[in-house]
């Protein structure tokens, strides 16, 4: 098969083993793979990642104790290792089942970013009539989060993105206002922040908050908060992490996962697919997200 590796930041091809799956594990033959950017911004650096990420497919084998699913099934999870690549293997606890009349690209572009952004948004204690901003708005997680927060009754929701030419794809996802991150201020202060960025863009997004307003910091590029910036306006940051509920609380996990379902059937819920490219365009996808190019998710496809 064919799979993905990478070495001090550069993206290659190569021919590898079929991989087998162990027990409680799947061999899933990959349709699409979603590109996450902790993975993304790992590689940029250099470090010794492993190339995991959002995979679907067909089951295609399953190893031993495994119990809640069949050869022929098609399933969508987050795997840890060799998830660029034509076959990969997933933990029977971190795959479901991909519904009827979704595709692969469908589900990569929906479960894993649209359960960060559930996440994300249950984290922030947010009530109806709150105002929501939210940053990378243009991104996989971010055009999700826009809705869940209209759909949770948000009184104003506030897309922050890069560059004003994202401006018509995020209103085309419910922001009633658009922020630039290098604009000064950015409008009338909001409850809540969800802040996928982090970095140089915590201190304006602090700054964002209303008295008593609260900010999810989800992201994986850091950045230091200065606490009196916090304590002016009896402001809170929450730490969320996706992984640690998917671990812990696994029954909320799976609850959160059939909700994304049902909303997306019912049309509440769309996603954005920036670019399908194929599995040896990884350095594209890359490319992609590192520039800030991409309107949604980028998927690699194997056919």
């Amino acid at each position: 098969m064919r799979r993905v590796r990478h070495d001090h930041g550069s993206l290659y091809i190569e021919s590898a083993a079929l991989p087998q799956p162990g027990p409680g594990e799947l061999l899933v033959r990959a349709e699409a793979i979603g590109v996450t950017l902790p993975v993304v911004r790992k590689v940029a650096a250099g470090e010794p990642v492993e190339l995991g990420g959002e995979v679907a497919g067909e089951v295609v084998a399953v190893g031993d104790a495994v119990t809640g699913f069949a050869v022929g099934e098609r399933v969508t999870g987050l795997c840890f290792k060799d998830g660029y690549a034509e076959f990969t293997v997933l933990t029977e606890a971190m795959a479901s089942r991909i519904p009827d009349g979704a595709s692969a690209v469908d589900a990569v572009a929906l479960v894993r970013s649209g359960l960060v952004a559930r996440g994300a948004y249950e984290a922030a204690r947010h009530l109806a009539g709150e105002s929501v901003l939210v940053t990378a708005a243009a991104s996989a997680t971010g055009h999700i989060a826009l809705q869940l927060a209209h759909l949770g009754g948000a009184s104003r929701v506030v897309a922050a993105v890069g560059s004003a030419d994202k401006a018509e794809f995020v209103r085309g996802f419910g922001a009633d206002e658009v922020v630039t991150y290098g604009q000064e201020g950015w409008g009338e202060p909001v409850d809540v922040v969800l802040d996928a960025v982090g970095g140089a863009l915590l201190s304006p997004a602090i700054a964002a908050l209303a008295p008593k307003g609260r900010l999810v910091a989800f992201s994986s590029g850091g950045g230091t908060i200065q606490a009196y910036d916090l304590l002016v306006g009896a402001k809170t940051v929450i730490g969320f992490q996706m992984a640690m509920i998917a671990r812990e609380q696994p029954a909320l996990y799976a609850a959160w996962r059939e909700e994304l379902w049902e909303l997306h059937g019912a049309g509440k819920i769309r996603t954005a697919v920036a670019v399908e490219l194929p599995l040896t365009d990884a350095a594209k996808a890359h490319e992609l997200i590192v520039s800030r190019a991409n309107l949604g998710k980028v998927v690699l496809v194997t056919s």
